[in-house]
């Protein structure tokens, strides 16, 4: 049976290889997929994501050749993001405390809640992209946490890359808190490729100059004593396995990442990377 996926995108901007590379491996197993925004709108790839001519700060080379350059292009002109699922519109907010009403909202909540895990269940796995764009409206997004946690109460995997990995580190039950990645093995953007300048978004006139924190320390905290951060720096490829969490490093992990996701699905792949 074809299988299904929902790929969740940053508004703010999505680096194109870490849509482009899983995507044309899913398009290549004859997977539907689905691309879903904070707010309904359209995503665009940063620039230098389009540039092969753009130099990594950090590796101090290209991380885009001509081929994937072209790629992104027509993949960010097409019709495939005109018309992305709005997560506000799908996924409930969780009411303030402080609301008048705040009994009867979370009741209500709730229900909507339950409404959303049969909408889940049409879909085999979740993936959220990279780039700097999930800083700004991915990373501390309740709603694109509770999508998450309805994956994971369903059994189904979860992919993340890069900076959209911090979804997972702030992804909580909000009895007791405690990150969904706790005691696990992940990887994500290591300090090393942190910018020390630079960090931009699509839609605003703003550069923050480095990013503002760095995900390998909050990833370090959030998977605790029993789990592990893995940078594997110096290494070309850095994709975790560790189920139901398919995680990628950064932008050349990406095609990897879909490829151990399709295994996941397909073959049962449990631990990969540790």
């Amino acid at each position: 049976m074809t299988k299904k996926i929902l790929i969740i995108l940053s508004e703010y901007g999505y680096w194109g290889e870490e849509l482009v590379g899983p995507l044309g491996v899913f398009d290549d197993h004859g997977y539907e997929t689905v691309m879903a925004t904070p707010t309904g709108g359209r995503p665009r790839a940063l620039p230098p994501s389009m540039d092969p001519g753009f130099l990594d700060p950090p590796l101090g080379r290209s991380v885009t050749s001509e081929d994937m350059a072209r790629r992104v292009r027509e993949v960010d002109e097409s019709d495939r993001l005109a018309k992305p699922v709005d997560i506000s519109s799908w996924v409930p907010e969780r009411p303030y405390l402080s609301s008048p009403g705040y009994l009867r909202e979370l009741e209500a909540y709730h229900r909507a809640l339950t409404e959303l895990r049969a909408t889940v269940a049409d879909y085999d796995a979740i993936l959220i992209v990279g780039g700097s764009g999930p800083i700004v409206d991915l990373a501390n997004n309740e709603r694109v946490h509770a999508l998450i946690l309805a994956f994971l109460e369903a059994g189904k995997p979860v992919g993340a890359e890069c900076y959209g990995v911090a979804c997972l580190a702030f992804a909580r039950d909000w009895d007791n808190r405690k990150s969904i990645i706790w005691g696990k093995h992940v990887t994500g953007h290591c300090k090393e490729y942190d910018y020390k300048d630079g960090t931009g978004f699509i839609g605003v006139d703003f550069n923050m100059g480095p990013p503002p924190y760095p995900l390998e320390y909050i990833l370090r905290d959030a998977t605790g004593p029993e789990g592990r951060y893995h940078g594997n720096v110096g290494h070309p490829v850095s994709v975790i396995v560790d189920y139901p969490f398919v995680t990628g490093r950064s932008t050349p992990d990406s095609v990897t990442t879909g490829e151990k996701m399709v295994a996941v699905l397909e073959h049962g792949l449990r631990r990969y990377g540790w």
